[in-house]
């Protein structure tokens, strides 16, 4: 019986984990070049019971929940015009490079403005990172543009271009906050990266399945609880019956 409740309390934790990612791509679904992430759990089987009084052959391995990992959907998201040529969305893979305290980060987000030193900076205002470092314009630079192979320009030539790079194990990235990525792989560039100016990719997060999904993982949590319930009360009797006086 204690297995049965192990077994129930394994199964509530992975669905409480697969909760929280669902949680989270819900609260992202409005950020732009968000990744949502997939909750998989798999099954662990335990050794034979350790009670050496059971006979041979009585032992049945027992199957618990664990939780296997969070992998990223990496499918793309909507792009979505803007009207701010500094705008700039990937098409198919890669990802932007931006400069923060902690090092080097990537991401998706391509919603670009000028700070007020002239710097091409994220909405977070890390500044984003071209093959020759960061950008800087002045007011004598005019319109800036950026052509679809990255290069960035002006009334006063050409700056550089976008830095967009990808990696041998995406599913290797981990989340540092501000729609962020680190790793300790090493970065290698896009040669033939594609993108567009004046475009913004939105989160690949369907709300309509993820809370569909939430509802479906609320209603297993609720049925384990009620099986721990139903187990927990059936050994409260049989402890009772078994204390009563023959």
């Amino acid at each position: 019986m204690e297995n049965v409740l192990l077994i129930a309390l394994s199964r509530q934790t992975a669905l409480r984990r697969e909760m929280d990612v669902i949680a989270n791509n819900v609260a992202n679904a409005n950020t732009n070049g968000f990744k949502r992430r997939i909750s998989t759990s798999r099954e662990f089987q335990m050794p034979v019971a350790s009670a050496d009084s059971f006979r041979r052959g009585d032992d049945r391995r027992v199957s618990f929940v664990v939780d296997r990992g969070t992998p990223l959907d990496l499918s793309g998201g909507k792009l979505e015009p803007t009207g701010n040529p500094l705008d700039v969305a990937i098409t198919g893979e890669g990802f932007f490079v931006v400069q923060t305290p902690q090092g080097e980060r990537y991401t998706r987000n391509g919603a670009l403005m000028l700070n007020a030193n002239g710097e091409l900076v994220n909405s977070d205002g890390y500044a984003l990172q071209g093959e020759q470092g960061a950008f800087q314009f002045t007011q004598q630079d005019g319109p800036i543009s950026i052509a679809g192979d990255g290069t960035v320009g002006t009334n006063n030539g050409t700056r550089g271009r976008l830095r967009v790079v990808r990696f041998g194990n995406p599913q290797a990235l981990e989340n540092v906050g501000a729609n962020l990525f680190t790793t300790r792989q090493q970065a290698e560039p896009v040669t033939q990266a594609r993108v567009q100016a004046g475009y913004v990719e939105r989160s690949n997060v369907q709300p309509v399945v993820e809370i569909s999904r939430m509802i479906e993982v609320n209603r297993a949590y609720q049925n384990v609880a009620s099986l721990m319930s139903r187990t927990d009360e059936t050994r409260r009797t049989a402890i009772q019956r078994l204390g009563e006086p023959i």
